[in-house]
């Protein structure tokens, strides 16, 4: 009975150290699939707030607008989070070298509800579903440019996902991809842009009048499938994975992230909208700087 309470300090270190190692590894495993779960999470809270939204617009009195509204600018912050778990959830796995198939899949398809779905709902139900009525021409629109946003995005996935494994048989012919960039818009950043745009004026496009809540909501139709082309594009966008690498690089973006967090924190209506739309273009312009070079250079020749 002693023996077995009381284990000498030998057994102790001997049997029990290996399995506390090992119980430590397992739960570092389990550390980036929490900020997946997280991301996901997000995504459905985010599609409930924005049904819950939609259906308080067929409300009679202004509070029901203002519940809406709330409701709303919630759904966009919480993917605008979901876009922090997705970013924290690689550079964990990466850095306590706990990357698993099984992290990897799951990551993709937590992408597609909290990145595709939930923004396809949420700029229906804040914008063009609310201010088209019902069975028009324009109100299918929305439907269509919602859905091409939602496949475009799970379409930019399979390929991101495609072009991480390369296996031989697609590999063959083809030009090594480059880490430091991605092969068309990613996801989160044209998640992004919309709802930054939500958030920063989270009233419905309702509430702005027949007329104006038509020319907002066709800008917003039009911005959605620019941003639906650019994911299946082939347009390189900085993965920023370099940044923080050299040896006095770690402090300045220690620095830089210090400033946009606190900025974020106190203006975020504003600069979350010019941060994301900043990176939106950096991809266009790069693309339009690299033809006007190729363009000089065969005139030169």
């Amino acid at each position: 009975m002693a023996d077995n309470a009381y284990p000498s300090v030998d057994a102790a270190q001997g049997a029990d150290a290996p399995p506390v190692r090992r119980g430590l590894k397992k739960g570092l495993y389990l550390l980036p699939s929490a900020f997946t779960a997280a991301n996901i999470g997000m995504g459905y809270y985010a599609v409930m707030a924005s049904l819950r939204g939609f259906q308080l617009l067929d409300g009679p009195g202004e509070a029901d607008y203002a519940r809406a509204t709330t409701l709303f600018d919630n759904a966009s912050r919480a993917i605008g989070w979901a876009i922090l778990f997705d970013t924290l959830d690689g550079r964990i796995a990466r850095l306590t070298k706990t990357t698993t198939e099984i992290g990897i899949q799951l990551d993709s398809i937590a992408d597609v509800v909290t990145f595709g779905i939930a923004p396809a709902v949420l700029i229906y139900a804040w914008g063009y579903g609310s201010a088209f009525e019902d069975g028009t021409q324009w109100h299918k629109l929305g439907w269509f440019f919602s859905f091409m946003f939602l496949i475009c995005g799970a379409l930019r996935l399979a390929r991101f996902n495609v072009q991480a494994t390369r296996p031989k048989v697609l590999a063959e012919g083809t030009a090594k991809v480059d880490k430091k960039n991605f092969v068309g818009l990613p996801i989160p950043a044209a998640a992004g842009l919309l709802v930054a745009l939500v958030h920063f004026a989270p009233a419905p496009l309702l509430t702005y009048g027949s007329y104006w809540s038509g020319i907002y909501s066709g800008l917003l139709m039009a911005l959605t499938a620019v941003l639906a082309l650019l994911m299946v594009s082939t347009i390189r966008y900085s993965s920023f994975k370099a940044v923080g690498s050299g040896k006095r690089s770690p402090i300045k973006a220690m620095l830089v992230i210090a400033a946009v967090g606190m900025l974020v924190w106190l203006f975020s209506r504003y600069v979350l909208v010019a941060l994301v739309a900043a990176y939106v273009l950096h991809g266009l312009l790069f693309r339009l700087a690299s033809l006007f070079r190729s363009r000089a250079q065969a005139e030169g020749a």
